[in-house]
């Protein structure tokens, strides 16, 4: 029987970029499942109690160093975002748009990309717009989309089930009932896709 790894994620977390970065190959080597979930973090956030690293200065700094060594372990461009942390509220709908649009890994790249390599503010509406085009994203498609009550509605009760399940922060996976937190325990979902 397949197993389906749940990856619930907001573009926003550059711990989430570097686990998007990988984790296509962990499931084809395991002959499982992807299920990308949109959430909002800061929703997840409020909801937990939690609060990001970098509004710890001394562990913001330790995670900024930390994930640069990950992303020279995976061998993936990875840059700090200067408009960090971006609000994601427009894009995360934008992803479940996306999704519903047929073009989910076209989208994900471009933001995914946008914010953790080209340093853009993808928070910013003229600028997420301009960029998506540039990919060759119908933005006015997508836009209209992510504005549709059903949409906002989604996201809302993605979030919300993501909260009930124990997740607390992104990027997180859940297989069968287990929950793995962080892209530096990969290893772990490997460990979860081989029991």
């Amino acid at each position: 029987m397949t197993k389906t790894v749940t990856f619930y994620f907001d573009y926003g977390s550059p711990a989430t970029y570097l686990a998007w970065t990988q984790i296509n190959s962990i499931i084809e080597e395991a002959n499982a499942t992807l299920n990308m979930v949109p959430i909002l973090l800061g929703g997840v956030f409020k909801e937990t109690g939690n609060t990001s690293p970098a509004s710890v200065p001394a562990k913001g700094k330790w995670m900024s160093n930390d994930l640069k060594k990950h992303a020279k372990i995976y061998n993936v461009e990875f840059n700090s975002n200067s408009f960090f942390p971006i609000n994601t509220l427009n894009i995360m709908r934008g992803a479940i748009a996306a999704k519903s649009m047929n073009i989910f890994q076209e989208y994900s790249e471009a933001i995914f990309n946008g914010i953790w390599v080209k340093d853009l503010n993808l928070g910013d509406i003229p600028i997420l717009q301009e960029y998506l085009e540039k990919n060759n994203i119908d933005t006015k498609k997508l836009f209209d989309l992510a504005q549709s009550n059903e949409v906002k509605t989604m996201l809302i009760q993605n979030t919300k089930k993501a909260v009930d399940q124990g997740v607390f922060g992104a990027p997180t996976f859940l297989i069968k009932n287990e929950l793995i937190f962080g892209q530096d325990r990969l290893n772990f979902l490997k460990l979860a896709l081989k029991s």
